[in-house]
């Protein structure tokens, strides 16, 4: 086999070579940001599930003041409360929607860094063109001359 061969194949190969990292590249920070993602998800819920054992400990801790001291959990004192937990509701809830929005922003990302290796992957096979071309004929004259 010449060394016009060798390098006609060698810029064959190199050419799908780059075109498949720049694929796997782009899938592989897709399914890192869904890891992500995931991950950010069960320390919310982590976070959430500390955040209302801590709420549940201070209204308990509330109404037994109240109550030692003598202080009726009905009318002025409920309402209080209800807004209070009301209050808190939102407040959770905002915090939740804030973790889902940066969750789909992470995916989002990751199908970027996807789209962008498929798109640099064609953009190599487009720019590689010529090159592959001119490897493909240089191939093809030197097994027609043997």
């Amino acid at each position: 086999m010449s060394f016009a061969v060798i390098a006609a194949v060698a810029t064959i190969a190199g050419t799908v070579t780059n075109v498949y990292g720049s694929i796997q590249a782009g899938k592989a920070a897709e399914d890192a940001a869904k890891e992500q993602a995931r991950q950010e998800k069960i320390q919310a819920e982590s976070e959430e599930l500390a955040r209302r054992e801590e709420l549940n400990k201070q209204l308990a801790a509330q109404n037994a003041a109240m109550a030692a001291s003598g202080v009726a959990t009905e009318g002025t004192p409920a309402s209080i409360a209800l807004d209070s937990a009301k209050t808190i509701s939102q407040s959770e809830g905002m915090i939740s929607l804030s973790g889902k929005l940066a969750r789909a922003q992470t995916i989002r990302s990751g199908q970027a860094a996807k789209a962008a290796g498929y798109t640099q992957g064609i953009s190599t096979l487009l720019s590689s063109g010529e090159d592959i071309y001119k490897a493909g004929k240089t191939i093809q004259k030197e097994m027609k001359g043997n």
